[in-house]
């Protein structure tokens, strides 16, 4: 056996380490994000760069920017979960969360791999993304067919109102637990950057007044195109405020992908490209930016301020196909940092314990494990993943 079958298995082995008979991963969810070796042999194509013996290379315990990747992990292994009806598995999705009732909320991308574009139309149009489960993982019910483009995260309000963010359709909406639609914002298949437009909106946060939050947008990471800013309307949908712009400095974004509020009403935005998390009062003051949590994929606060936040991306120039697959913009390059899931403290961010990727690293140019990432009233975390699975971790 070659070197790179050998790796590939490897891969595949070690992701195997999360799955179970349970739950409904999708074909991609054991893979690691590693291409078929047919994809990757052949003439023109380079051999591996990593000789035997070589493979996987070993992390840092601490990244360049201050990720641990040496933290404790209480959590046994990951088991695939959420019982999705006959003949259906999960796509990619990039969100979990949790609801005041206890259940849990998930949203894919129609059963469709990929992110972004149009994952819910054509073929998909009739397949519903969203759906409700009890803590046992089953589905109580779905929804959502022929409503969105490309759905991306879900959150829950005090209200249990749900609100979503369809980043292909350049919209949010605000839905009944029936899925009746109680308020739309931006111009459905319109990228813009007017007060009344999103381009490629990626989360939702809702403030205690009811007042709204998004996270706009998802295009141009790594380059000078698209939205990073945060839009603020009140609880009727009037636009109120927005404040940052593409850039690294204090208050500037690049890829605001995830939202989160604490106790004290503090808006946590993590800027995905700038490998941190960004802390405002809700009036758009600058607090705080945190590098310790990794590269934010997902964020959730539960209500002792815990923190847990999904690292699915970071990488560098490096991958496990023997290819170079870091893109020039630099897009997802954080150096040294394992993926994985960190939980610490929203209070004072100190970082307590850490669920690693199995995965091997070099990883694949993709991402791998939780995207998405919530926690139940037990404990237990749940992770949604881009490679089309959602996984439950319960503590050892």
């Amino acid at each position: 056996m070659n070197r790179q079958v050998s790796m590939i298995g490897l891969c595949c082995a070690l992701a195997g380490q999360l799955m179970s008979e349970s739950g409904s991963p999708g074909p991609l969810a054991q893979t690691c994000g590693v291409p078929p070796v047919s994809a990757i042999k052949g003439p023109g194509r380079p051999t591996p760069q990593f000789p035997a013996g070589e493979y996987p290379v070993k992390l840092p315990a601490v990244s360049l920017l201050g990720a641990h990747n040496d933290l404790p992990n209480p959590y046994q292994a990951g088991v695939s979960w959420g019982q999705l009806p006959e003949g259906r598995k999960w796509g990619s999705t990039a969100s979990v969360t949790t609801a005041p009732d206890g259940t849990l909320w998930v949203v894919d991308r129609c059963g469709a791999s990929g992110a972004g574009g149009t994952t819910c139309g054509g073929a998909n149009a009739g397949v519903n993304p969203i759906f409700q489960f009890d803590a046992s993982g089953k589905v109580l019910k779905s929804f959502g067919a022929g409503m969105f483009v490309s759905p991306h995260k879900l959150s829950v309000d005090k209200d249990a109102n749900l609100w979503l963010a369809d980043n292909g359709g350049h919209q949010v909406f605000k839905l009944t637990q029936d899925g009746k639609v109680l308020l739309t914002l931006g111009k459905k298949g319109v990228a813009g950057n007017g007060l009344d437009e999103f381009d490629a909106p990626t989360d939702v946060a809702i403030g205690t007044n009811g007042d709204i939050f998004v996270a706009d947008g998802h295009s141009g990471g790594g380059t000078a195109t698209g939205n990073s800013r945060i839009m603020k309307f009140d609880r009727e949908g009037k636009f109120l405020k927005t404040w940052g712009k593409k850039g690294m400095g204090p208050g500037e974004f690049d890829v605001p992908h995830t939202l989160a509020m604490d106790a004290r009403g503090r808006l946590f935005v993590g800027d995905r490209q700038n490998n941190r998390i960004q802390i405002f009062d809700q009036n758009g003051k600058f607090i705080a930016q945190w590098l310790q949590f990794g590269r934010p994929s997902g964020m959730f606060i539960d209500k002792n301020d815990v923190i847990y936040v999904a690292d699915s991306e970071s990488r560098d120039a490096r991958t496990n196909t023997g290819q170079l697959g870091l893109p020039q913009t630099g897009y997802g390059y954080n150096l040294g940092a394992q993926r994985g899931i960190r939980i610490g403290s929203a209070k004072d961010g100190t970082v307590r314990a850490f669920i690693p990727d199995p995965c091997p690293y070099p990883y694949a140019g993709g991402s791998s494990l939780a995207e998405g990432v919530a926690t139940d009233s037990g404990g237990n975390v749940y992770g949604a993943d881009f490679l089309g699975d959602v996984r439950k971790f319960v503590k050892k």
